[in-house]
């Protein structure tokens, strides 16, 4: 298997799609279309996160002149590893401040993922937050490995532990060093791993492990608001917590701030959670 860091950056590199008949109208239409490529791992299908932080990449190539303010994803169809992602954007709106986008995502078997996204350019104005002070960042004895995640992540809290604990995790987070413009695709695809499991933490002898094995799950939904411009390659905390499991589905949120405590993005997630029954 390659490199994870360096494989994810390569699929953030989406490629516009030249040869795509793109219609000359003022009407919503498809205004753009790219092709991304697929991490190579040893996965059956593809991770929502990647997907996550395409789509992310597809809209700031769209709309370059403004920022990506919230992105809503809707998983309806698991995409195969096998074969490239197109991504066809339609420009909704587009004004001075704002401009709303849509995005299909699709392979051969057919949509795989869209997402409705709202951009902004960033306005001054006055600023107040409310929120929990963050902790100082964890030292280096409690450096911890989080699958999927290929860069430096630091806890105290395991989500493959089997005994019960509160539906709470937080995580520090930092990347190696990187272009800032890519925090928002990076961000969105660490958010997509640690819900479900943090939805299973108060159920004793269950664990994230046991996907496909103890339980079945699968993403949805994820919805990501981005608030403030940030870097990854400095210290985010991401804090979190599941409120609810119900009716074959769990439901997270969370909060990534850094390392000042200032609130740089928000993230809820809802998922499939097919659990044994006693």
């Amino acid at each position: 298997m390659p490199d994870l860091w360096n494989d994810l950056l390569a699929c953030l590199e989406l490629r516009a799609d030249a040869s795509a008949d793109l219609p000359d109208s003022d009407t919503p239409a498809t205004s753009a279309v790219f092709e991304g490529t697929n991490q190579q791992l040893e996965y059956h299908r593809l991770f929502g996160g990647q997907l996550l932080g395409q789509f992310v990449r597809a809209a700031e190539a769209a709309c370059p002149t403004k920022r990506i303010k919230s992105l809503h994803a809707l998983f309806p169809r698991e995409g195969k590893a096998s074969e490239p992602v197109r991504y066809e954007v339609t420009r909704q709106h587009e004004g001075r401040s704002f401009a709303t986008l849509s995005i299909v995502a699709s392979q051969s078997s057919g949509v795989i993922g869209t997402a409705s996204v709202s951009m902004h350019v960033g306005e001054d104005g006055p600023e107040l937050q409310t929120v929990e002070s963050v902790p100082p960042v964890l030292g280096e004895n409690d450096r911890a490995r989080v699958d999927l995640i290929p860069w430096e992540i630091r806890t105290t809290e395991d989500l493959n532990s089997y005994e019960s604990s509160p539906p709470e995790y937080e995580m520090w987070m930092r990347t190696p060093e990187v272009d800032p413009a890519l925090a928002p695709a990076l961000t969105a695809y660490a958010t997509d791993l640690t819900l479900i499991g943090t939805a299973l933490r108060p159920l004793e002898g269950l664990a994230q492990t046991g996907n496909g094995t103890v339980f079945t799950s699968a993403v949805t939904s994820h919805t990501l608001w981005f608030h403030r411009p940030f870097r990854t390659d400095e210290w985010l905390l991401v804090r979190q917590h599941s409120p609810l499991i119900a009716h074959g589905r769990c439901f997270g949120r969370g909060d990534v701030l850094d390392e000042k405590g200032t609130l740089v993005a928000s993230f809820a997630q809802e998922a499939l959670l097919r659990l044994p029954r006693p």
